[in-house]
């Protein structure tokens, strides 16, 4: 196997993979006997998906579809070319206290005002172009991550200065977000997904449902097959609890889900990080089949080692900001050669290179005069040259004709504006809703053991008040006792949801990965994760309601115990959208822990239990209606005791609680008499003196219905999750400033 002008040339007879297997069966190698091969274009593999119709009736290996051979006959276009002038950036950082001011400062910063501006990029300009890599070295601190967020647009507009253009037009950011894909330095996946399902679900949002769905699973098989992950692919992901695939495997995959739609611009942060060198090589050597399939392929890497280096076709280097080389790895020896620091023979030229960085930057000087000596080396190469390789199509043809070529799997149509060609998002909003479903749920049914704990504490409570609360009677004590029961019953369940703080911190950044390139909508997200909550909520609250309305002795029956179970379903469904809505808001589990628990304690204070409305001061008597408490508190009183029949305090039973509830029953009846005559009325032994009416009336319950109380709950809920949408559109920019 040999490769050709950036492609593979493969004998005509036996067509096979490193590994021995063949890449095309019989039937599926005469199928593509019909297109002609052009050995100077690799083919993307939306281009080979155009072929999987054709062969459907015949039995095709899934391992048969490969990117980088040359297969197809449509014409290619010319390459994209991306270049960037003068990026400038800059951070404002305050002086620290007891700070020496003689000690001087990095020449790197400037000072005014007593705040330091720190330059972090230093009028950077380069070019990629389609079918290459472009490396970006330098040490720790250099700029590597910056360059590339700023080449990727997650910095904020006002703070980048500079020009980035595709094709010499202006890259606008909406469009740049379609055409790109970025590889975050951290491996972000669902541990319990497998490799292919991982793949699939990106597949399911990147691709257009207009795509059928053998032509998405050709596409992540063939995919499977690119990043070498073949004997892997059914192994789960795997975290720190469980076994799964390697860190090299893992970081293929996090190229994988980024890549799926095939996108024109691929940047990644450093994605040999943390990898032994040969997983680092196959990892790189991936990268080199993409580029070859028609993508700019944009990277930082820390220190490549020999063979890495051979498949790299562009470099930057830089020190702080600044650019001290920019060219191909062959110019490296003539740069250095003229800088007056030859490299040596059989040294590695980048372990070089940045040893004598590295170096220069611990002297007085810094690598000032090595940035100079590069500006006056890249203008007199330029010079020479006399011109730069530029593309001859417009960016809109460009697209265009990128996209009739297979480029951008994401159902675009040729269009006169390349914005409106591709579309947003991939697609519509039901769809983004059924699949983010689909994928929280296969990944949560792996763990069963998050909603067993969830549940289990439920019904452990729930007995627990069922056994304590036993069959309450209707005596002025039981009364207080079902009081009690009731605030510990409504807040409990308020308390069980803070278990719903970690659920999104897990799966923030995974999030913020997926929409910043517009996998899918903020709001496919909000609703998807809402739907689903529902039926393990119904389960939690009929568990909670079946064991301590009958085991206590609540009144209403059957309807009674139904509304009982709605206001506890409500209250579950409040308490999560809270929490959901503060996991918005916090970053830490911790520090999201401590809210909630404190909020909530705040919400049961001023519930109207330990104090009733009436008694609270106006000026506090607002957090008694934003209280989550007070309204299933309120709802469960009145289907308790909102019943004219009932009577909760009889004649001598108003006694009870005073010093003279230990008197004989005879001198209570005579104290009656006594009070009768007073007060004008006949009260007897069994003469009902309070009802449930009055008994809301004390508690200040009257001014919403059971059923207002139960709508408002359900009210709450929306709300948070309205306002959870808000804090992911307003706080998952994912850009620096």
């Amino acid at each position: 196997m040999s490769f050709v002008g950036g492609s593979m040339n493969l004998p005509a007879k036996s067509v096979t993979r490193d590994n021995g297997h063949p890449l095309f069966t019989n039937s599926k190698q005469t199928e593509l006997q019909k297109y002609p091969k052009k050995p100077t274009v690799s083919p993307t593999l939306a281009e080979l998906l155009m072929h999987v119709d054709d062969a459907q009736n015949s039995p095709v290996d899934h391992r048969a579809v490969e990117i980088g051979y040359g297969c197809s006959s449509l014409p290619s276009s010319n390459p994209f070319f991306l270049c960037f002038n003068n990026l400038t950036y800059s951070v404002k950082v305050r002086k620290k206290l007891g700070s020496i001011p003689f000690c001087g400062k990095n020449s790197d910063e400037t000072e005014s005002n007593g705040i330091n501006t720190k330059i972090l990029l230093n009028e950077i300009s380069g070019e990629a172009h389609e079918g290459e890599i472009m490396a970006v070295l330098g040490a720790s601190g250099s700029g590597k991550s910056t360059l590339i967020d700023a080449l990727a647009n997650r910095i904020a507009k006002d703070s980048l200065k500079g020009t980035l253009t595709l094709n010499g037009e202006v890259l606008e950011s909406k469009l740049l977000r379609v055409i790109s894909a970025y590889v975050m330095q951290d491996d972000l996946l669902f541990p319990m997904l497998t490799v292919e399902e991982t793949l699939m679900f990106s597949a399911e949002f990147r691709l257009p449902r207009s795509l059928s769905k053998s032509k998405k699973k050709a596409r992540v098989q063939a995919l499977i097959d690119q990043l070498g992950l073949r004997s892997a692919a059914k192994t789960v992901i795997g975290d720190e609890g469980h076994r799964g695939v390697s860190g090299g495997e893992r970081r293929r995959v996090s190229i994988g889900i980024d890549i799926i739609h095939d996108p024109i611009v691929l940047f990644l942060d450093e994605p040999t990080s943390g990898l032994d060198s040969t997983s680092a090589f196959m990892v790189v050597k991936v990268l080199q089949r993409i580029a070859q399939s028609g993508s700019i392929v944009i990277m930082s890497i820390h220190q490549p080692s020999y063979r890495i280096l051979s498949l790299l076709d562009r470099l930057i280097f830089l020190s702080h900001g600044n650019t001290v080389f920019a060219g191909s790895p062959g110019m490296l020896p003539s740069f250095f050669a003229e800088f007056g620091h030859p490299i040596p023979e059989n040294e590695n030229k980048t372990e070089f290179a940045l040893d004598l960085i590295r170096e220069l930057e611990e002297t007085p000087g810094g690598t000032k005069s090595l940035v100079e000596f590069n500006k006056s080396w890249q203008a007199r190469k330029n010079q020479r040259n006399g011109f730069s390789m530029r593309s001859n199509l417009s960016l809109k043809d460009a697209i265009s004709a990128s996209i009739s070529k297979g480029k951008l799997v994401s159902g675009a149509t040729n269009d006169s504006n390349p914005t409106a060609s591709v579309p947003i998002f991939a697609n519509p909003l039901w769809i983004e809703m059924m699949v983010i479903a689909k994928r929280s749920m296969t990944n949560s049914r792996r763990m069963p053991e998050l909603f067993g704990i969830r549940l289990g504490a439920v019904v452990i409570t729930g007995i627990i008040l069922a056994t304590m609360f036993w069959k309450l009677d209707n005596s002025p004590k039981g009364i207080q006792e079902r009081l009690g029961f009731f605030a510990f019953a409504m807040s409990t369940t308020f308390y069980t949801c803070a278990e719903a703080i970690p659920v999104f911190l897990q799966e923030r950044y995974i999030f913020m990965r997926e929409t910043a390139y517009n996998a899918y909508r903020r709001s496919s997200y909000v609703l998807a994760h809402s739907l689903i909550s529902i039926p393990s909520l119904v389960i939690l609250s009929m568990a909670f309601a079946a064991i301590t309305f009958w085991a206590v002795g609540l009144a209403g029956g059957l309807s009674g115990f139904f509304f009982f179970f709605l206001t506890i379903f409500a209250s579950f469904w409040a308490g999560s959208s809270f929490v959901t809505f503060l996991s918005g808001i916090v970053s830490h589990v911790m520090l999201g822990f401590t809210v909630v628990v404190a909020v909530l304690a705040y919400f049961l204070l001023f519930s109207g239990f330990f104090i009733s409305r009436n008694r609270i001061p106006l000026y506090w008597i607002w957090f008694h209606y934003i209280s989550l408490v007070k309204y299933p508190y309120e709802a469960v009183l009145q289907n308790e005791f909102d019943d004219p029949t009932k009577c909760f305090v009889r004649g001598v039973q108003m006694f009870d609680n005073t010093p003279l509830g230990e008197v004989p029953l005879s001198v209570k009846l005579k104290l009656l008499q006594s009070m009768s005559g007073v007060l004008g009325a006949n009260i007897t032994g069994s003469t009902c003196v309070t009802t449930g009416k009055d008994l809301l009336v004390q508690q200040g319950i009257t001014d919403i219905s059971k059923w207002n109380c139960l709508w408002i709950i359900i009210a709450w809920g929306f709300f948070f999750r309205i306002l959870f949408y808000f804090t992911l559109l307003l706080g998952s920019k994912n850009k620096r400033k």
